[in-house]
């Protein structure tokens, strides 16, 4: 199946309404997913750009992710070192998993051919893997009791300290 075609990855409104559509995923209890505390952050004109991306079904937003683009100056995991992104709080609504709709929004990250870095939560692993992601060495100064999983287009590797 070739979810690129199935699925509209959108990026989203920063405004009141897109505020609403999220409250319906912190109603599941995945407050550490929540990307409330940050729309509200963040809420500013309708027509800037905005780190949060979703797929709709009909006018129901069901899977959402944030997608920040970091510089090449704060890049401690690449090799070359280089603009890459960081994949937060990617979630799809319980009813609507299974279908496709998380792997349409990581393969629209990796579209860019950049980096891409996320961590992965407990029992995620597969899933990253799924997605050729793979673990990096643990570095407890960078990571931070983080569990990071990186994307490498080709021609990069890990970087080695």
């Amino acid at each position: 199946m070739n979810t690129k075609e199935k699925y509209a990855v959108k990026r989203l409104v920063v405004n009141y309404k897109t505020l609403e559509e999220f409250k319906q995923f912190k109603e599941y209890g995945i407050q550490e997913l929540s990307m409330l505390e940050d729309l509200q952050d963040n809420i500013i004109e309708n027509d800037s750009e905005s780190p949060f991306y979703g797929i709709y079904f009909g006018d129901k937003l069901v899977a959402r992710m944030s997608l920040y683009r970091i510089e090449a100056a704060y890049d401690r995991y690449f090799n070359p070192p280089q603009d890459y992104f960081e994949l937060w709080k990617l979630e799809v609504l319980p009813q609507f998993r299974g279908k496709g709709y998380g792997r349409a929004l990581v393969q629209f990250a990796q579209s860019f051919n950049l980096p891409v870095k996320t961590n992965g939560r407990q029992q995620s692993s597969g899933f990253w893997e799924k997605m050729d992601f793979e673990a990096v060495t643990y570095n407890e100064e960078r990571d931070r009791g983080e569990n990071p999983y990186v994307f490498f287009p080709k021609g990069v590797t890990e970087q080695t300290h």
